[in-house]
């Protein structure tokens, strides 16, 4: 349904940019009602403008505190024009119909980088603004709302090309990015308030870079010991935690190093002394800086093993006397107590072109147990595929693990081509001396050729683990079946990027 803009309500802290939209309003003949510093700028380039004084009768009170705040205002954003029972009363009220609403919010976030004196940080809290960006978005069946400078291309554009007239689509994208905005606004407010949620960073992912964290770790951890957790630290921490939930409810001890969020080393086994030990042989090299994560139990013996290495976090659901003792030696060094009954998978985000990107966990194993190669899997091969396609799912993308006896032996990941990470991945078992006879491999997408097949192979593995889904997955097939390899197609690719 197109409509014509015929009135506008300009209201905005920061002029710039706003001198074309209104010059172009003024050429269409649109009404422009204005407030204070506003208005004062549009009359400055002789752009005539109404006050909004004149339609609520009230000058702008209480140091400008109350302007827009008025039936007369709010009633000619909010009536709906196809109720006969609004546009009556808008007409017994003189309230004008008002067809496009432009606000720029108080900077409440610019002026928290700048000071910390609260009485100049709670008077940039807007109050008007967001009630009439919300008041016009909700109406967008009739308005167009434009709630932050980034818009005024787009609406000059569209005055432009369009002659000031809107689609029923284009009002309600405008209303959509006008929520979006109030939105962060609402949130910026709400972390001031709540200071627990709000930690300032000693620096970013680099030293020139600022942080915040927003959160409330002490949910999920008690800090044991160390210095405050930094920007990588607790991204580390993050993927140590989601890849030690895998194996919630394994009854053997799980212990994992983690290292840019990529597992460097990982093993099962019956106590947490060797499940220690055989995750540090994977890769001894890696593990240095590295964040560790158990669990089960630190006892002395991990505790005297643990800390003959330097490594930045150490993450369990409990600890013992002795071996916190011993650990606590470095002040530095951060340990963290996991209350694992309040950890949950969260849907990950990830902010880019100007939104935000939301999804689900990525949760399970496998969607499918399909043997399709040349033979059955063996007991021991089955469980090590299990084990090493959970690995694999927290490496990223292209990843390649190879696992034997329920150790990471070899693992390659964030190359642009699957070869490349399979090369990288028996590179590092040969670096660290370990024979892939008998180990498996698990890769977190399909092959499109049976290269990277033959070449695990050619160095000792039987038996493989993928999704399958490539037009091409019988060569892969039709090579296990001729050398009478294993294979399990599991329906659930684990891109991780």
């Amino acid at each position: 349904m197109q409509k014509k803009i015929q009135s506008a309500l300009i209201s905005v802290f920061y002029k710039d940019g706003l001198e074309p939209i209104a010059r172009k309003l003024q050429e269409l003949g649109i009404t422009i009602y204005s407030t204070g510093g506003t208005q004062k700028f549009l009359e400055d380039l002789n752009i005539k403008c109404v006050p909004v004084e004149s339609l609520t009768t009230y000058p702008s009170i209480l140091g400008g505190r109350v302007k827009t705040l008025h039936p007369a205002v709010f009633g000619g954003i909010l009536g709906r024009r196809y109720e006969p029972q609004d546009l009556a009363e808008m007409k017994e009220y003189n309230i004008p119909e008002i067809d496009l609403v432009i606000v720029d919010l108080y900077p409440f976030e610019e002026t928290l980088r700048t000071t910390t004196e609260e009485k100049l940080i709670i008077e940039k809290i807007d109050i008007g603004g967001p009630s009439m960006i919300r008041a016009a978005a909700k109406n967008f069946n009739d308005i167009v709302v434009i709630a932050e400078k980034d818009q005024y291309p787009f609406l000059e554009k569209l005055l432009k090309d369009q002659k000031g007239e809107t689609s029923l689509e284009q009002r309600k994208d405008f209303a959509a990015w006008a929520f979006d905005v109030v939105k962060r606004y609402d949130t910026a407010i709400s972390n001031y308030f709540n200071p627990g949620t709000k930690q300032v960073l000693r620096y970013g992912e680099n030293p020139h870079q600022k942080a915040t964290f927003y959160g409330d770790l002490k949910r999920f951890f008690t800090q044991l010991n160390g210095k405050e957790l930094s920007y990588n630290n607790l991204v580390d921490v993050d993927a140590a935690v989601q890849l030690i939930h895998e194996f919630r409810d394994t009854k053997e001890k799980v212990f994992a190093i983690i290292k840019h969020t990529n597992v460097c080393g990982i093993s099962q086994r019956k106590t947490v002394k060797q499940s220690w030990d055989d995750a540090l042989a994977g890769d001894p090299e890696s593990a240095f800086g590295g964040v560790l994560v158990c669990n089960g139990t630190i006892d002395k013996a991990t505790a005297d093993a643990i800390n003959e290495i330097f490594f930045e976090v150490l993450i369990a659901p409990s600890f013992n006397a002795d071996a916190l003792e011993i650990l606590k030696t470095k002040k530095n060094r951060i340990l963290l107590q996991l209350q694992t009954s309040n950890f949950s998978l969260q849907s990950p985000s990830k902010a880019l072109l100007n939104g935000i990107l939301e999804q689900a966990p990525d949760e399970r194993n496998y969607e499918k147990w399909e043997e399709v190669g040349g033979r059955q899997t063996t007991e021991a091969e089955k469980e090590d595929l299990i084990f090493a396609n959970l690995v694999c799912k927290h490496l990223k993308s292209n990843a390649i693990a190879l696992v034997k006896n329920k150790q990471l032996v070899g693992k390659g990941c964030g190359q642009t081509s699957r070869i490349d990470s399979l090369r990288q991945a028996i590179e590092k078992s040969k670096q660290f001396n370990f024979d892939l006879h008998g180990a498996v491999l698990a890769s977190d997408a399909f092959f499109p050729f049976n290269d990277c097949v033959q070449i695990a192979h050619a160095a000792g593995i039987e038996a493989f683990i993928q999704p399958g889904g490539s037009v091409r997955d019988k060569d892969s097939v039709e090579y296990c079946m001729t050398n009478n390899l294993a294979m399990v197609m599991t329906g659930m690719r684990h891109f991780r990027h």
